[in-house]
Parts: structure tokens; C-alpha cells; sequence
């Protein structure tokens, strides 16, 4: 029976320079909800017989974002590979405008937070639509998804 959902994710710790406590709730809270609900159907292990669930762990290599997929058992079904150069902007972006979300959340007024929370969930949305395009043809995937994925991604990237 086909189960196209990831079912565990893992973080590459040596890839992860620096952490601070807003940063791991981002973490925490992403891995949580993405493992409560994701669609995640890798094209060429499906075509090679395995229907999920699957195991993901991500990391950053050569300047690259290695997604490794295995099998609920362990088994190695593939490793896709993503050039980061598309999203070092969004990368960027994403986090001046978080930093400026945690400035506002300490001092600044409702309407304040409400108008950079905003500015936040776009560069959010357009990042992750970067990300299904760039998993277009190699993963099925959806909108919420994605935007996941791509907070893990930003978490992989943080620099002290």
C-alpha cells in the first residue's frame, strides 16, 4: 500500500554552525509538523518499486543541499542533489526579516508584528515555491511541504 509521506527527518548536525533558541523552536516546529503531514513521493524510488514511507536527512555539501532517501528499514533508495546558488537570496532575505520578527515580538506594537509577520509568510511562500520547482521531476510534493523544507534548509545555512 503506497504511503508517499516522510516518516522521519534528520538534520546533518556537522553542517549546523550555530543555534540559538528561536532557531531550534523554528526546527522543532517544522520537523513536527512536517512529520505529522507531508506528501513527499521521491519519482525514481517510486518507479523502482518503494511507495514510502520514507526517511530524509539533510545537509549541505560543497555548496550544495544533499537529500538522502532511504527506506522506512534503512535501505539507500537515492540522494538528490540541489545547486543552493537560486536560493541564497531567499536564504538571506528569510532571515532579516525573521531577525527583524524577533526584534519586533520583544518591543514593537501589534499591527507592527502583524505587518512584518506578513513580509515573513511571502518570502516564505516564494522560497518554497522555488523549492517544488527545483524538485520538479525528481519528487511529488505539496505547497506546505515545502515551506517546511525549506525552514530546515535556512536552519542548515545559519552562520553565528
Amino acid at each position: 500500500m503506497a504511503d508517499p509521506r516522510i516518516s522521519h527527518i534528520e538534520l546533518d548536525d556537522a553542517t549546523i554552525l550555530w543555534r540559538n533558541a528561536d532557531i531550534e523552536q523554528e526546527r522543532r516546529i517544522a520537523i513536527f509538523d512536517l512529520i505529522e503531514d507531508n506528501v513527499f513521493k521521491p519519482l525514481r524510488s517510486t518507479d523502482a518499486g518503494n511507495e514510502g514511507p520514507y526517511r530524509l536527512r539533510l545537509s549541505v555539501q560543497d555548496g550544495r543541499l544533499s537529500l538522502q532517501i532511504t527506506a522506512e528499514d534503512g535501505t539507500q533508495l537515492e540522494t538528490l542533489v540541489l545547486g543552493l546558488a537560486r536560493f541564497r537570496r531567499p536564504i538571506r532575505e528569510y532571515f532579516a526579516i525573521c531577525e527583524s520578527y524577533y526584534q519586533a515580538i520583544r518591543k514593537a506594537t501589534a499591527q507592527e508584528i502583524e505587518t512584518i509577520d506578513m513580509a515573513r509568510r511571502a518570502i516564505h511562500n516564494e522560497a518554497s515555491e522555488l523549492l517544488l520547482e527545483r524538485l520538479h521531476g525528481k519528487v511529488e510534493t505539496d505547497h506546505p511541504t515545502a515551506r517546511r523544507l525549506f525552514t530546515l534548509i535556512c536552519v542548515l545555512h545559519i552562520r553565528g
